[in-house]
């Protein structure tokens, strides 16, 4: 595996490669296995495969949440070596957005302005942005992402479909930890209090799917049955709950099979986000101990 630390780099060893299909899979670091199960995907997608790993600024719209995403950049190297990948992509900040940067690439519409969009402004435009340049420099014929960042896989195809990109985007299943939990690299920032109360999240989304399999469709009630579940732990807040229709992430009042019900929250500080389609199979949750 071969790492490559700045744009000249990568860009020779694209040229080497310029006759292989090439699958990239972008990462902030702090791979964990759901990470591992995106590298897996790719290498079923192409010849060779890529691991950007950049934690980018423009997508944070909280300067201390940049500062404290968890950064194991060694660990990541071995993690993507020990899983075949080909060459691991990790270059400065300063190199992405010189001085002087005023470029950037942005959707519209609900899909990036309900849920995460309306909660984090500007975060969809430095995600869209980064995205598109990171194409533009590995030049990958499939890009690999995870469905646990539905939102954020949407709002790519959108950009890809609009901007006639030819790159392939395969959205890879969530992946959960054994209590239920979707493995996040912001999950090692919770205590092990702090985890027990995450797991109310999971809960709550199985609990409301489950009243929507009983026949409850009101939207508001399912939203209702997630907060009743988080709300009951000290030091958990609430970013959203909504029910949207999937195609366009259109509020809706009586939900139908199918409709997302997606969930953002802080616990102890720290912020996750989960979903579940509604009228889909069970999440597989620890139930709360007594």
């Amino acid at each position: 595996m071969q790492t490559l630390r700045n744009i000249d780099e990568l860009r020779t060893w694209r040229a080497a490669h310029a006759q292989r299909t090439v699958a990239v899979v972008p990462t902030m670091g702090a791979l964990h296995a759901g990470h591992l199960s995106l590298i897996e995907r790719a290498r079923s997608e192409a010849d060779v495969v890529v691991v950007t790993v950049f934690v980018n600024p423009i997508q944070f719209d909280d300067a201390e949440d940049l500062e404290s995403y968890p950064q194991t950049l060694d660990d990541d190297i071995i993690a993507c070596s020990q899983a075949g990948v080909d060459a691991i992509f990790v270059p400065p900040r300063a190199e992405m957005y010189p001085n002087g940067y005023c470029t950037f690439t942005e959707v519209v519409g609900p899909l990036s302005s309900t849920l995460c969009g309306a909660s984090r402004p500007g975060h969809f435009r430095g995600v869209t942005t980064v995205v598109l340049k990171l194409f533009n420099l590995v030049q990958p014929q499939v890009a690999v992402f995870g469905e646990k960042d539905l939102q954020q896989a949407l709002i790519i195809q959108r950009m890809l479909s609009d901007l006639h990109v030819p790159v392939r985007l395969v959205v890879a299943p969530t992946i959960r930890d054994i209590d239920g939990l979707p493995l996040s690299s912001r999950n090692v920032r919770l205590g092990e209090e702090g985890r027990l109360k995450a797991l109310a999240l999971p809960r709550g989304l199985d609990k409301a799917n489950r009243a929507f399999a009983d026949g409850e469709t009101t939207s508001i009630k399912l939203v209702e049955i997630v907060y009743e579940e988080l709300l009951v732990h000290p030091g958990v807040e609430v970013d959203y709950a909504d029910v949207v229709q999937l195609h366009n992430f259109a509020d809706v009042t009586e939900a139908k099979a199918g409709d997302l019900l997606a969930v953002a929250v802080f616990i102890d500080g720290v912020r996750l986000i989960d979903h579940i389609l509604l009228g889909g199979p069970a999440l597989a949750v620890v139930p709360e101990a007594d």
